[in-house]
């Protein structure tokens, strides 16, 4: 069985929403999933002063904050964040930054690694935030698996990528973020039973 980890930030609940379809595409797959949100790094005064933000942030208090625990238990990550200036937030960011020890003791290597991503329009920086949350995993010498197009689905998103949506996920977006997690699972899963990906 794959184990997969599911971690991310949201503000208002866009990337929660497709942390959670991505969970469900895991835990369909057969996966163990843990879903985690990063600690929220924002002043109390500037979370309020945005009625969204400071519902999404009370209604999502139950969800465990990620530990670096997590990065060791799991075969597999899918890393979730909504772009800020065409990047990844400063949230994800230092949990990422923060990983160093792991990283130095060659515990992520050959990790399984995916992200995913929300912006409030269309041309919002979806595709640089994900290629610089990849940045990361290269030098972790993981093993990035993108949805690409291998389901029809992505014909529809139009996102090979990462799971993506322009402010609230539609339903052909949290559809894609499923097949995300699915596919993160299956792939996790042969690597984990030590045979060889399989050919199309």
């Amino acid at each position: 069985m794959a184990r997969v980890a599911v971690i991310y930030y949201s503000s208002t609940g866009n990337v929660h929403q497709l942390a959670e379809a991505i969970a469900a595409g895991a835990e369909a797959a057969g996966a163990e999933v843990r879903l985690r949100r990063v600690r929220e790094l924002a002043e109390t005064a500037t979370i309020a002063r945005n009625p969204k933000w400071a519902a999404h942030v009370e209604a999502t208090a139950h969800i465990p904050e990620a530990t670096h625990e997590d990065l060791e238990w799991a075969d597999a990550y899918v890393f979730g964040s909504p772009t800020r200036f065409a990047n990844i937030t400063a949230q994800l960011k230092l949990f990422l930054d923060q990983a160093g020890m792991l990283w130095a003791q060659g515990k992520l290597v050959d990790k399984v690694v995916s992200g995913f991503t929300s912006a409030s329009t269309q041309h919002g920086g979806h595709e640089s935030t994900l290629i610089a949350l990849y940045n990361t995993f290269y030098n972790w010498g993981s093993i990035i698996v993108p949805p690409g197009y291998a389901d029809p689905v992505q014909m529809k998103s139009g996102t090979p990528f990462g799971a993506t949506s322009v402010g609230a996920p539609t339903e052909t977006e949290l559809a894609a973020a499923t097949f995300q997690g699915r596919r993160v699972a299956e792939v996790t899963a042969r690597l984990v039973a030590g045979r060889p990906p399989a050919t199309a």
